[in-house]
């Protein structure tokens, strides 16, 4: 082979080298965007770390009609959560808040609900009113709210009618080494620790569809106790004050799905007072 020839292959050699590292490298799938969700990772029946709540499943809804992937935030949802989480930037919405909520702009309500009590069915109580006068008899259940034990709204209202040695108080937040903390106060009432609980709907509504004792839940009144200190709340996603356009996607997402929104609740005996709005 003369030295010509060889040159010439390896000219050509030193070309084709040039002409596939000059190409452009093959593009990798791109990520699709995320919703970051700010969760608590124990509190069914509205979210867990295993994503079985009903908050879970909405925030998995929105994220496909926003055409991304749901990315969580879990802080426990105790004094300073919405701080540590939406105020912080670490995510972007929180599933349910009350729509009056201050802290946050807010969207439009996508369901309606409000304290119950919750009794036995072989009791046949059927006490409807927080102005029966059997409950000075009974042994009532009620929320506390904050590492402080604040009340909630039902148990404020009970102590306004004078009935305070017969109500025990059972933590919203519980121990969180144990799964669904907040299911104590439904499961006082099945065990007979207590005659009856005044719960917030959604908590009471999943925990006793779980229950082996049948138990009902019954929507209280008044809806709000003069002259003022209402039991009954519309429920909102929030997302930070100035994410306007995020808020305004989440309201077209709400108006759209309503009947999928619907079912959900349905599914986890969420107690509505909304449901003839529903499509």
């Amino acid at each position: 082979m003369s030295s010509a020839y060889r040159a010439l292959l390896l000219a050509i050699l030193v070309l084709n080298v040039g002409r596939a590292s000059a190409r452009p490298p093959e593009r990798r799938a791109e990520a699709r965007p995320t919703l970051r969700v700010c969760s608590d990772p124990n509190n069914l029946p509205f979210s867990n770390q295993k994503q079985q709540g009903f908050e879970n499943k909405l925030a998995e809804l929105v994220a496909k009609d926003l055409g991304k992937t749901v990315a969580y935030y879990w802080h426990a949802q105790r004094r300073g959560f919405v701080r540590n989480t939406l105020g912080a930037k670490k995510c972007d919405v929180i599933m349910g808040v009350p729509s009056s909520f201050e802290r946050a702009l807010t969207t439009r309500p996508y369901y309606r609900s409000g304290y119950v009590f919750v009794t036995r069915r072989d009791r046949r109580l059927g006490i409807t009113s927080l102005d029966d006068p059997r409950l000075r008899k009974l042994k009532i259940g009620v929320q506390m709210i904050g590492d402080d034990y604040a009340s909630s709204p039902p148990a404020h209202a009970l102590a306004n009618r004078g009935m305070i040695r017969n109500v025990v108080g059972y933590s919203v937040y519980g121990d969180y080494a144990q799964d669904s903390p907040t299911r104590r106060i439904v499961d006082a009432v099945a065990r007979r620790e207590v005659d009856l609980s005044a719960v917030w709907g959604p908590t009471a509504g999943w925990f006793a569809k779980q229950s082996n004792v049948p138990l009902a839940v019954t929507p209280f009144t008044p809806e709000i106790d003069l002259p003022f200190l209402p039991f009954v709340f519309d429920i909102s996603m929030a997302v930070r004050r100035e994410d306007t356009a995020l808020r305004d996607q989440l309201d077209q997402i709400i108006e759209k799905r309503q009947p999928e929104i619907a079912k959900i609740l349905r599914e986890y005996g969420v107690p509505r007072l909304d449901e003839e709005n529903d499509v």
